[in-house]
């Protein structure tokens, strides 16, 4: 790429290197932008992906405060020059964008552009969005170095929107595999209790006139019913798969999870999260299913009343503690959990971590674990 100094290679290379470091594509989008209109000295800079009805899926802007972007109003359309760049593959680079013949308008409040450069955002064949920059800062306008800087940055910003598409089609077949399995799992477990329960209870109800003593014990069934599908409905809901870490991050993550077995259970979950640092997916994923087997372990084993969850950052480890004031166990003995501790352990040690579980009859269970940040 001749044209392209030393210096500003450097620049492009801190950019893609800070690209890396966000997860979500709007932040990736974002950092390309505020790259681009930085790398080739522009007072505005704008990337837009569109969306299917003629207008942006995603459109920012860089170079104007949060009031200016309010004032200019809704988000543009399709047209005029933007409209150009979403159907032409070749950049366009103009002295004044006021000259072009497709230039149309823009609402009062908008900046005055001048001089421009657009540059298609391109899969293969395919235009999947655009990315300019307008008033160059320096007497000449934009010059083919620009566009070439510009044009590096726009396949950058290709990766991330396809890679955007490909997780989220990957997250909603995850959904429905998920609904299936809990489908499936519902119907095995569920319903033939269901169908029982069903049973029972119209028998108590025929024998309550004639035979107290078959009715109660028919009412005995039923409670004894009851209460197996709703662990089962339970064990369901603890069982879903984690929610996306990558966008919500183990701290919304988690902090979700305990909102909605409180609500599920009526036990007073009390969840203390902090800021804590990006994991790898494995060590996320791993602190994230500790943290359900441990809740599992608690609500429907411990008769606990109260259960806090406690995420933070420990001399360059990330803590785990789920604590319940419930009924304890042996810890070595115990058979019912025994192989959920076996899990555990586990995925603590495929993620490098330390799993420490400490139980007292009565005083209940504390499952702690610890995963390095880095390595």
């Amino acid at each position: 790429m001749t044209g392209i100094g030393r210096n500003e290679l450097r620049a492009v290379s801190a950019a893609v290197l800070a690209v890396a470091t966000h997860l979500s594509v709007r932040d990736v989008l974002r950092t390309i932008l505020t790259s681009a209109r930085r790398l080739v000295g522009a007072r505005y800079a704008a990337l837009g992906v569109p969306d299917d009805a003629g207008g942006f899926a995603e459109f920012l802007a860089d170079g104007v405060t949060d009031e200016q972007w309010a004032a200019i109003g809704p988000v543009p359309r399709q047209h005029g020059l933007l409209g150009v760049l979403l159907h032409d593959t070749k950049p366009v680079r103009l002295d004044d964008i006021r000259a072009h013949p497709r230039f149309e308008w823009w609402p009062a409040a908008h900046p005055v552009l001048t001089d421009f450069l657009g540059v298609p955002i391109t899969d293969g064949d395919e235009i999947v969005g655009e990315i300019f920059v307008a008033n160059k800062t320096a007497d000449g306008g934009f010059t083919e170095q620009d566009e070439e800087l510009l044009a590096l940055l726009a396949a950058h910003a290709a990766i991330a929107i396809v890679n955007a598409r490909l997780h989220e089609r990957a997250r909603e077949l995850s959904m429905v595999q998920e609904r299936t399995r809990i489908a499936r799992e519902l119907h095995d477990a569920v319903t033939q209790k269901l169908f029982s329960l069903r049973l029972a209870a119209e028998s108590a109800a025929t024998l309550a006139g004639r035979d107290s003593a078959r009715a109660a014990a028919q009412l005995d069934l039923v409670r004894a019913l009851a209460a197996e599908v709703s662990d089962e409905l339970r064990a369901a809901v603890v069982g879903l798969r984690p929610p996306d870490l990558a966008g919500d991050g183990l701290d919304s993550a988690i902090g979700k999870q305990a909102e909605l077995l409180n609500r599920v259970h009526g036990v007073d979950i009390v969840y203390r999260g902090g800021d804590v640092p990006r994991l790898t997916t494995t060590r996320e994923e791993a602190v994230y299913r500790v943290l359900q087997e441990a809740l599992h372990n608690a609500l429907r084993h411990a008769s606990a009343h109260r259960i806090q969850v406690d995420l933070r950052v420990h001399s360059e480890s990330v803590v785990l503690e789920v604590s319940d004031d419930g009924t304890g166990f042996d810890v070595e003995g115990s058979r019912d959990r025994r192989l959920g501790l076996t899990s555990m352990r586990e995925r603590a040690r495929a993620a490098g971590g330390r799993l420490r579980v400490t139980s007292t009859s009565p005083g209940g269970t504390t499952v702690r674990l610890e995963v390095p940040v880095g390595g």
